[in-house]
């Protein structure tokens, strides 16, 4: 893991296409903003956690679980 110290208003490059910017500091927290292109992918550690798991759970899903996932879309 690469550990940098940014103050305020300093950012941090990754590539040539994204950009981490220390927007604000309050007690314990710090404000970051990123500027990445559209197509990339942002998510509060939790939420990819979570989107990953629902990704394995529909991975192993069997044929009968899908037909009742397909009953109930159609209604």
């Amino acid at each position: 893991m690469l550990v940098l110290t940014r103050k305020l208003g300093e950012s941090i490059a990754i590539d040539d296409h994204i950009k981490i910017v220390v927007v604000q500091i309050k007690g314990k927290q710090v404000r970051l903003g990123i500027k990445a292109p559209k197509e990339t992918k942002i998510h509060r550690e939790e939420v990819y956690l979570a989107i990953q798991e629902q990704n394995k759970e529909a991975v192993s899903a069997t044929p009968d679980t899908m037909k009742d996932m397909s009953k109930a879309i159609k209604g």
